[in-house]
Protein backbone atom coordinates (compact mmCIF):
# COMPACT_ATOMS: atom_id res chain seq x y z
CA UNK A 1 0.00 0.00 0.00
CA UNK A 2 1.48 3.55 -1.01
CA UNK A 3 0.43 6.20 1.04
CA UNK A 4 0.53 10.00 0.83
CA UNK A 5 -0.06 12.83 3.45
CA UNK A 6 -1.23 16.27 2.41
CA UNK A 7 -1.60 18.94 5.30
CA UNK A 8 -3.98 21.62 4.79
CA UNK A 9 -3.42 25.22 6.46
CA UNK A 10 -1.61 28.44 5.05
CA UNK A 11 -0.64 28.76 8.79
CA UNK A 12 1.78 26.07 7.62
CA UNK A 13 3.34 27.68 5.07
CA UNK A 14 3.23 30.90 6.63
CA UNK A 15 5.58 29.17 9.35
CA UNK A 16 3.07 30.58 12.24
CA UNK A 17 2.60 26.68 13.08
CA UNK A 18 4.81 23.59 12.54
CA UNK A 19 3.44 20.81 10.57
CA UNK A 20 3.86 18.35 13.67
CA UNK A 21 0.43 15.87 12.24
CA UNK A 22 2.93 14.90 9.29
CA UNK A 23 5.37 14.07 11.40
CA UNK A 24 3.16 11.99 13.62
CA UNK A 25 1.22 10.39 11.01
CA UNK A 26 4.57 8.97 8.93
CA UNK A 27 6.07 7.38 12.43
CA UNK A 28 2.55 5.83 12.44
CA UNK A 29 2.68 4.34 8.83
CA UNK A 30 6.16 1.81 9.11
CA UNK A 31 4.48 0.35 11.81
CA UNK A 32 1.64 -1.30 9.52
CA UNK A 33 4.01 -2.02 6.75
CA UNK A 34 2.64 1.06 4.42
CA UNK A 35 5.09 2.86 2.45
CA UNK A 36 4.79 6.76 3.20
CA UNK A 37 6.35 8.05 -0.82
CA UNK A 38 4.78 11.78 -0.51
CA UNK A 39 4.06 14.09 2.21
CA UNK A 40 2.14 17.79 1.03
CA UNK A 41 1.39 20.64 2.36
CA UNK A 42 -0.90 23.41 0.62
CA UNK A 43 -2.79 26.56 2.25
CA UNK A 44 -6.47 27.37 2.20
CA UNK A 45 -7.45 27.45 -1.32
CA UNK A 46 -9.76 25.57 -3.31
CA UNK A 47 -8.10 25.15 -6.52
CA UNK A 48 -4.80 24.24 -5.38
CA UNK A 49 -6.33 21.76 -2.67
CA UNK A 50 -8.36 19.88 -5.38
CA UNK A 51 -5.05 20.01 -7.21
CA UNK A 52 -2.97 18.05 -4.86
CA UNK A 53 -5.87 15.59 -4.07
CA UNK A 54 -6.16 14.50 -8.13
CA UNK A 55 -2.64 14.14 -7.76
CA UNK A 56 -2.42 12.02 -4.68
CA UNK A 57 -5.98 10.26 -5.91
CA UNK A 58 -4.03 9.22 -8.78
CA UNK A 59 -0.56 7.46 -7.28
CA UNK A 60 -1.46 6.13 -3.90
CA UNK A 61 -3.57 3.88 -2.42
CA UNK A 62 -3.86 5.83 1.33
CA UNK A 63 -4.46 9.67 1.48
CA UNK A 64 -4.11 10.63 4.96
CA UNK A 65 -5.36 14.64 4.76
CA UNK A 66 -5.24 16.67 7.73
CA UNK A 67 -6.97 20.22 8.91
CA UNK A 68 -9.33 22.52 6.72
CA UNK A 69 -12.17 20.69 8.90
CA UNK A 70 -12.96 23.84 10.92
CA UNK A 71 -16.71 25.56 10.59
CA UNK A 72 -15.02 28.76 9.47
CA UNK A 73 -15.23 29.98 5.48
CA UNK A 74 -11.67 28.94 4.95
CA UNK A 75 -12.22 25.78 6.12
CA UNK A 76 -12.01 23.83 2.57
CA UNK A 77 -11.08 20.28 3.19
CA UNK A 78 -14.83 19.04 2.24
CA UNK A 79 -15.84 21.01 -0.55
CA UNK A 80 -12.47 20.28 -2.04
CA UNK A 81 -12.60 16.01 -1.78
CA UNK A 82 -16.03 16.52 -3.09
CA UNK A 83 -15.02 18.40 -6.09
CA UNK A 84 -11.93 16.37 -6.66
CA UNK A 85 -14.50 13.13 -6.72
CA UNK A 86 -17.60 14.42 -8.35
CA UNK A 87 -19.29 14.02 -5.54
CA UNK A 88 -22.30 16.30 -3.67
CA UNK A 89 -22.18 17.50 0.04
CA UNK A 90 -25.40 17.19 1.42
CA UNK A 91 -25.83 17.44 5.21
CA UNK A 92 -26.46 14.77 7.33
CA UNK A 93 -29.14 14.83 9.89
CA UNK A 94 -27.43 12.36 12.73
CA UNK A 95 -24.50 14.64 12.57
CA UNK A 96 -26.32 17.78 12.52
CA UNK A 97 -28.03 16.63 15.71
CA UNK A 98 -24.73 15.79 17.68
CA UNK A 99 -23.38 18.91 16.62
CA UNK A 100 -26.38 21.01 18.35
CA UNK A 101 -26.72 18.39 20.95
CA UNK A 102 -22.81 19.48 21.78
CA UNK A 103 -23.78 23.04 21.90
CA UNK A 104 -26.41 22.54 23.99
CA UNK A 105 -24.93 20.71 26.34
CA UNK A 106 -22.08 23.74 26.89
CA UNK A 107 -25.03 26.22 26.85
CA UNK A 108 -24.33 27.83 23.51
CA UNK A 109 -26.29 27.88 20.48
CA UNK A 110 -24.94 26.99 17.57
CA UNK A 111 -23.74 29.23 14.81
CA UNK A 112 -25.46 28.08 11.60
CA UNK A 113 -21.69 28.54 10.07
CA UNK A 114 -21.12 25.08 11.85
CA UNK A 115 -23.69 23.19 9.83
CA UNK A 116 -20.99 22.52 7.00
CA UNK A 117 -19.42 20.26 9.68
CA UNK A 118 -22.34 18.33 9.49
CA UNK A 119 -21.75 17.17 6.08
CA UNK A 120 -21.03 14.48 3.98
CA UNK A 121 -21.00 12.93 0.70
CA UNK A 122 -22.03 9.84 -0.67
CA UNK A 123 -18.52 7.57 -0.85
CA UNK A 124 -17.97 9.16 2.86
CA UNK A 125 -18.42 8.18 6.38
CA UNK A 126 -18.40 10.06 9.53
CA UNK A 127 -15.54 10.04 12.28
CA UNK A 128 -16.55 10.78 15.58
CA UNK A 129 -14.34 13.61 17.05
CA UNK A 130 -15.04 13.83 20.56
CA UNK A 131 -12.53 16.34 21.72
CA UNK A 132 -14.33 18.78 18.65
CA UNK A 133 -16.49 19.94 16.52
CA UNK A 134 -14.99 18.60 13.60
CA UNK A 135 -15.79 15.18 12.44
CA UNK A 136 -13.58 13.28 9.74
CA UNK A 137 -14.22 11.71 7.01
CA UNK A 138 -13.97 8.21 5.54
CA UNK A 139 -14.18 7.43 2.09
CA UNK A 140 -13.42 4.31 0.31
CA UNK A 141 -13.84 4.32 -3.36
CA UNK A 142 -12.19 3.07 -6.68
CA UNK A 143 -9.33 0.87 -4.60
CA UNK A 144 -8.79 3.69 -2.59
CA UNK A 145 -8.69 4.86 1.04
CA UNK A 146 -8.89 8.45 1.84
CA UNK A 147 -9.04 9.50 5.70
CA UNK A 148 -9.58 13.12 6.73
CA UNK A 149 -8.69 14.07 10.12
CA UNK A 150 -9.16 17.64 12.08
CA UNK A 151 -5.95 19.74 12.18
CA UNK A 152 -5.47 20.30 16.17
CA UNK A 153 -2.87 17.58 17.01
CA UNK A 154 -4.58 16.07 20.15
CA UNK A 155 -8.12 15.61 18.26
CA UNK A 156 -6.04 13.97 15.23
CA UNK A 157 -4.12 11.88 17.00
CA UNK A 158 -7.35 10.58 18.69
CA UNK A 159 -8.98 10.30 15.74
CA UNK A 160 -6.25 8.46 13.78
CA UNK A 161 -6.04 5.86 16.98
CA UNK A 162 -9.58 4.96 17.70
CA UNK A 163 -11.10 5.68 14.43
CA UNK A 164 -8.98 5.29 11.24
CA UNK A 165 -6.92 2.75 12.66
CA UNK A 166 -9.36 0.26 13.27
CA UNK A 167 -11.22 0.29 9.77
CA UNK A 168 -7.26 0.35 8.36
CA UNK A 169 -5.80 -2.52 9.83
CA UNK A 170 -8.30 -5.27 8.40
CA UNK A 171 -7.43 -4.16 5.16
CA UNK A 172 -3.56 -4.73 5.60
CA UNK A 173 -1.85 -7.86 4.11
CA UNK A 174 1.77 -8.40 3.24
CA UNK A 175 4.81 -7.07 5.81
CA UNK A 176 5.77 -4.93 8.81
CA UNK A 177 8.24 -2.61 9.17
CA UNK A 178 9.60 -1.65 12.80
CA UNK A 179 12.32 0.54 13.99
CA UNK A 180 14.47 0.93 17.08
CA UNK A 181 16.74 3.90 17.59
CA UNK A 182 19.77 4.45 19.82
CA UNK A 183 20.78 7.59 21.25
CA UNK A 184 24.05 8.95 21.41
CA UNK A 185 25.88 11.80 23.28
CA UNK A 186 29.67 12.94 22.74
CA UNK A 187 30.40 11.93 19.24
CA UNK A 188 29.99 14.07 16.26
CA UNK A 189 27.18 12.31 13.45
CA UNK A 190 30.20 11.83 10.82
CA UNK A 191 32.25 9.65 13.63
CA UNK A 192 29.07 7.83 14.28
CA UNK A 193 28.50 7.38 10.55
CA UNK A 194 32.48 6.19 10.59
CA UNK A 195 32.05 4.09 13.19
CA UNK A 196 29.04 1.92 11.73
CA UNK A 197 30.28 1.71 8.50
CA UNK A 198 30.94 -2.05 8.71
CA UNK A 199 27.00 -2.30 9.62
CA UNK A 200 25.69 0.72 6.90
CA UNK A 201 25.59 -2.00 3.77
CA UNK A 202 22.85 -3.96 5.77
CA UNK A 203 19.40 -3.54 3.67
CA UNK A 204 17.91 -5.54 6.21
CA UNK A 205 17.92 -4.13 8.69
CA UNK A 206 18.94 -0.92 7.58
CA UNK A 207 20.36 1.71 9.94
CA UNK A 208 20.31 5.71 9.33
CA UNK A 209 22.27 8.13 10.94
CA UNK A 210 20.75 11.63 12.14
CA UNK A 211 21.63 14.51 13.94
CA UNK A 212 19.04 15.80 16.60
CA UNK A 213 19.43 18.04 19.74
CA UNK A 214 19.94 15.43 21.98
CA UNK A 215 22.81 13.93 20.40
CA UNK A 216 23.22 11.93 17.50
CA UNK A 217 20.21 9.03 16.99
CA UNK A 218 21.03 5.36 15.15
CA UNK A 219 17.62 3.83 13.85
CA UNK A 220 17.99 0.15 12.62
CA UNK A 221 15.15 -0.59 10.68
CA UNK A 222 13.87 -4.01 9.36
CA UNK A 223 10.86 -5.93 7.78
CA UNK A 224 9.29 -8.85 7.83
CA UNK A 225 5.93 -10.85 7.77
CA UNK A 226 5.41 -10.93 11.77
CA UNK A 227 7.00 -8.57 14.72
CA UNK A 228 7.66 -12.26 15.90
CA UNK A 229 10.28 -12.23 12.65
CA UNK A 230 11.29 -8.70 12.91
CA UNK A 231 12.28 -8.63 16.37
CA UNK A 232 15.32 -10.52 16.21
CA UNK A 233 16.55 -8.42 13.40
CA UNK A 234 16.49 -5.32 15.54
CA UNK A 235 17.94 -6.96 18.20
CA UNK A 236 20.75 -8.15 16.59
CA UNK A 237 21.72 -4.97 14.85
CA UNK A 238 21.52 -3.26 18.28
CA UNK A 239 23.72 -5.40 19.95
CA UNK A 240 26.03 -5.07 16.96
CA UNK A 241 25.85 -1.50 17.24
CA UNK A 242 26.03 -1.10 20.88
CA UNK A 243 29.49 -3.23 20.57
CA UNK A 244 30.74 -0.46 18.50
CA UNK A 245 29.44 2.89 20.40
CA UNK A 246 29.85 1.45 23.92
CA UNK A 247 29.43 4.05 26.37
CA UNK A 248 28.23 7.15 23.96
CA UNK A 249 24.95 5.01 23.51
CA UNK A 250 22.60 6.45 26.29
CA UNK A 251 18.68 5.52 25.45
CA UNK A 252 16.58 4.05 23.29
CA UNK A 253 13.98 5.15 21.37
CA UNK A 254 11.44 7.64 23.80
CA UNK A 255 14.06 7.60 26.75
CA UNK A 256 15.32 11.01 27.43
CA UNK A 257 18.30 11.59 29.00
CA UNK A 258 17.09 13.28 32.03
CA UNK A 259 14.75 10.04 32.42
CA UNK A 260 17.63 7.98 32.42
CA UNK A 261 19.93 10.23 35.08
CA UNK A 262 17.02 10.28 37.30
CA UNK A 263 16.54 6.54 37.20
CA UNK A 264 20.65 6.38 37.86
CA UNK A 265 20.00 8.47 40.45
CA UNK A 266 17.79 6.12 42.50
CA UNK A 267 19.17 3.55 41.81
CA UNK A 268 22.38 4.78 43.40
CA UNK A 269 20.25 6.18 46.19
CA UNK A 270 22.07 9.92 45.33
CA UNK A 271 20.56 13.43 45.47
CA UNK A 272 21.22 16.17 43.73
CA UNK A 273 21.47 20.34 43.07
CA UNK A 274 22.31 22.65 40.92
CA UNK A 275 23.02 26.23 40.23
CA UNK A 276 23.13 27.36 37.02
CA UNK A 277 24.13 30.92 35.53
CA UNK A 278 24.05 30.92 31.69
CA UNK A 279 21.33 28.29 31.35
CA UNK A 280 19.11 30.35 33.68
CA UNK A 281 17.39 27.82 34.94
CA UNK A 282 16.90 25.50 32.05
CA UNK A 283 18.62 22.61 33.84
CA UNK A 284 16.83 22.43 36.46
CA UNK A 285 13.59 22.68 34.89
CA UNK A 286 14.52 19.76 32.47
CA UNK A 287 15.41 17.89 35.75
CA UNK A 288 12.21 18.25 37.36
CA UNK A 289 9.98 17.57 33.92
CA UNK A 290 10.26 13.83 35.30
CA UNK A 291 7.23 12.61 37.58
CA UNK A 292 8.83 11.78 40.69
CA UNK A 293 12.03 13.90 40.24
CA UNK A 294 11.41 14.69 43.80
CA UNK A 295 12.89 11.68 45.38
CA UNK A 296 16.79 12.23 44.48
CA UNK A 297 16.37 16.09 43.48
CA UNK A 298 16.90 18.76 46.27
CA UNK A 299 16.84 21.91 44.32
CA UNK A 300 18.45 24.57 42.07
CA UNK A 301 19.79 27.94 42.33
CA UNK A 302 19.96 30.29 39.26
CA UNK A 303 23.02 32.64 39.89
CA UNK A 304 23.17 34.65 36.92
CA UNK A 305 24.84 37.50 38.79
CA UNK A 306 28.15 37.40 40.63
CA UNK A 307 26.81 38.59 43.31
CA UNK A 308 24.15 35.67 43.32
CA UNK A 309 27.06 33.45 43.14
CA UNK A 310 28.81 34.83 46.25
CA UNK A 311 25.61 34.67 47.92
CA UNK A 312 25.23 31.48 47.68
CA UNK A 313 28.47 30.12 48.92
CA UNK A 314 31.23 31.08 45.49
CA UNK A 315 34.56 32.56 47.06
CA UNK A 316 34.31 36.49 45.31
CA UNK A 317 38.16 35.93 44.99
CA UNK A 318 37.90 32.93 42.61
CA UNK A 319 35.34 35.45 40.15
CA UNK A 320 38.00 38.38 40.54
CA UNK A 321 41.07 35.79 39.88
CA UNK A 322 39.62 33.61 37.29
CA UNK A 323 36.44 35.21 36.15
CA UNK A 324 32.76 34.07 36.49
CA UNK A 325 33.48 32.46 33.46
CA UNK A 326 36.18 29.63 34.03
CA UNK A 327 36.49 26.16 35.22
CA UNK A 328 37.61 27.23 38.97
CA UNK A 329 33.93 28.85 39.32
CA UNK A 330 32.07 26.32 37.65
CA UNK A 331 33.55 23.84 40.16
CA UNK A 332 32.97 26.40 43.07
CA UNK A 333 29.45 26.44 42.03
CA UNK A 334 28.93 22.72 42.00
CA UNK A 335 30.67 22.45 45.40
CA UNK A 336 28.90 25.12 46.45
CA UNK A 337 25.10 24.13 45.52
CA UNK A 338 26.11 20.98 46.74
CA UNK A 339 26.93 22.20 50.38
CA UNK A 340 24.22 25.00 51.01
CA UNK A 341 21.46 22.05 49.46
CA UNK A 342 22.54 19.01 51.11
CA UNK A 343 22.84 16.84 48.44
CA UNK A 344 25.08 13.85 47.49
CA UNK A 345 26.32 15.76 44.07
CA UNK A 346 26.92 19.05 42.83
CA UNK A 347 26.54 20.86 39.39
CA UNK A 348 27.20 24.01 38.23
CA UNK A 349 27.24 25.93 34.92
CA UNK A 350 28.74 28.93 33.80
CA UNK A 351 29.29 30.45 30.20
CA UNK A 352 28.76 33.17 27.76
CA UNK A 353 26.26 32.83 25.52
CA UNK A 354 26.52 36.03 23.88
CA UNK A 355 25.73 38.28 21.59
CA UNK A 356 29.11 39.89 23.25
CA UNK A 357 32.34 38.44 24.98
CA UNK A 358 32.69 38.18 28.78
CA UNK A 359 35.93 38.66 30.19
CA UNK A 360 37.56 38.11 27.29
CA UNK A 361 35.82 34.70 26.86
CA UNK A 362 34.56 34.08 23.45
CA UNK A 363 30.88 33.74 23.11
CA UNK A 364 30.25 29.98 23.36
CA UNK A 365 32.59 29.11 26.27
CA UNK A 366 31.09 27.16 28.60
CA UNK A 367 31.63 24.98 32.12
CA UNK A 368 30.36 22.37 33.35
CA UNK A 369 31.17 21.05 36.61
CA UNK A 370 30.08 17.70 38.52
CA UNK A 371 31.01 17.17 42.19
CA UNK A 372 30.12 13.93 43.12
CA UNK A 373 31.12 11.58 46.08
CA UNK A 374 34.90 11.25 45.32
CA UNK A 375 35.21 12.82 42.27
CA UNK A 376 35.03 16.11 40.94
CA UNK A 377 35.35 17.04 37.47
CA UNK A 378 34.70 20.34 34.86
CA UNK A 379 33.93 20.00 31.35
CA UNK A 380 34.91 22.59 29.06
CA UNK A 381 32.53 23.15 26.20
CA UNK A 382 32.28 25.87 22.86
CA UNK A 383 29.25 25.73 22.28
CA UNK A 384 28.76 29.07 19.50
CA UNK A 385 25.45 28.58 18.82
CA UNK A 386 22.19 31.11 18.52
CA UNK A 387 21.71 31.61 22.47
CA UNK A 388 18.20 28.86 23.09
CA UNK A 389 20.26 26.35 21.12
CA UNK A 390 23.51 27.12 22.69
CA UNK A 391 20.97 26.40 26.68
CA UNK A 392 19.62 23.50 25.33
CA UNK A 393 23.03 21.89 24.71
CA UNK A 394 24.71 22.92 27.55
CA UNK A 395 22.12 21.00 29.49
CA UNK A 396 21.95 17.75 27.26
CA UNK A 397 26.05 18.12 27.92
CA UNK A 398 25.32 18.17 31.93
CA UNK A 399 23.21 15.64 32.03
CA UNK A 400 25.35 13.28 30.08
CA UNK A 401 28.87 13.73 32.23
CA UNK A 402 26.57 13.44 35.00
CA UNK A 403 25.66 10.15 33.27
CA UNK A 404 29.36 9.40 32.77
CA UNK A 405 30.09 9.67 36.24
CA UNK A 406 27.28 8.06 37.90
CA UNK A 407 28.26 4.72 35.10
CA UNK A 408 32.01 5.04 36.63
CA UNK A 409 30.32 5.00 40.27
CA UNK A 410 29.07 1.03 39.60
Amino acid sequence: MKAEIVSVGTEILLGEITDTNSSYLAGQLPLLGIDLYWVSTVGDNRNRIVEVLKRAWGRSDLILVTGGLGPTEDDLTRESIAQTLGEEMKVDAALEKWLRDFFASRRFAMPERNLKQATLIPSAQALPNPRGTAPGWWVERDGRILASMPGPPAEMQRMWQFEVLPRLRPRLTGEIILSRTLKNYGLGEATVDEMLSPLLSSTNPSIGIYAKPDGIHARITAKGKTREEVQPLLDEMEAKSRRILGKYVWGVDDETLEVVVGNLLKRRKLTLATMESCTGGLLASTITDVPGSSAYFKGGIVSYSNEAKTANGVDAALIDKYGAVSHEVAAAMATAVKTRLSADIGIGVTGVLGPDTLEGKPVGTVHIAVDAPGRSEVYPRNLNFPRLQAKRLATTAALFNLRAILLDMG
